[in-house]
């Protein structure tokens, strides 16, 4: 009888390495899902964050302190300071990389403000990857006169950090995510409007 229980326990020693070879490539497949997906989050909270300071940024100018004028919308995406709009967007994003960054921005510093209502322009830094949308018309106008609505757009493309297919699951269930010949590119667009008061 000893001598049974002691082969038994012999035989399902190697069990446990077994089932952890089975349950690896499943919790490592779980684990940096989660790190992509993660990481698309952070591209995201971001992005938002950089449109909100940069449609801010747009409408101060001459009802701040200062009486300075609205600042310019920029069109480069290479300012190393803050000065335009576009600019203080890179600068809020700081490590992402701006050659797959666009920016549109509408802004009363482009349109004109003297003899009539107040009207936005654009301009464009970057290649949209998609259709870039005109300014919505400002839908309290007749209510509120002498103020213009200004708009920025912000897009950027990336890929995940770890871009093997396994890997990119749980990122290719959002909708702005897609795999094209094994390669998985996200496109984030988020845009943000407010009324600025002309000059």
């Amino acid at each position: 009888m000893f001598l049974r229980k002691r082969s038994l326990a012999k035989d399902s020693r190697g069990q446990s390495l077994v089932e952890t070879a089975l349950m690896l490539p499943l919790l490592l497949m779980l684990i940096l899902n989660a790190v992509n997906f993660g990481y698309f989050l952070l591209i995201a909270i971001n992005l938002i964050s950089a449109t909100r300071n940069g449609i801010e940024y747009a409408i101060s100018g001459s009802l701040t302190p200062r009486n300075r004028p609205l600042p310019s919308a920029g069109g480069s995406l290479t300012g190393t300071t803050a000065t335009t709009v576009d600019s203080l967007i890179v600068q809020e994003l700081g490590a992402f990389n701006p050659g797959n960054l666009a920016v549109q921005v509408c802004s009363l510093s482009l349109g004109s403000g003297a003899g009539s209502e107040p009207t936005t322009s654009c301009a464009t830094a970057g290649s949209a990857p998609g259709p870039v949308p005109t300014p919505d018309p400002d839908p309290e106008s007749s209510t509120y006169p002498g103020y213009a609505l200004n708009r920025v757009d912000v897009w950027y493309s990336f890929q995940p950090l770890i871009p093997a297919t396994p890997f990119t699951l749980a990122v290719l269930t959002i909708p702005s995510c897609s795999s094209s010949g094994g390669t998985t590119t996200c496109i984030f667009r988020s845009h943000a409007e407010m009324r600025a008061m002309g000059s």
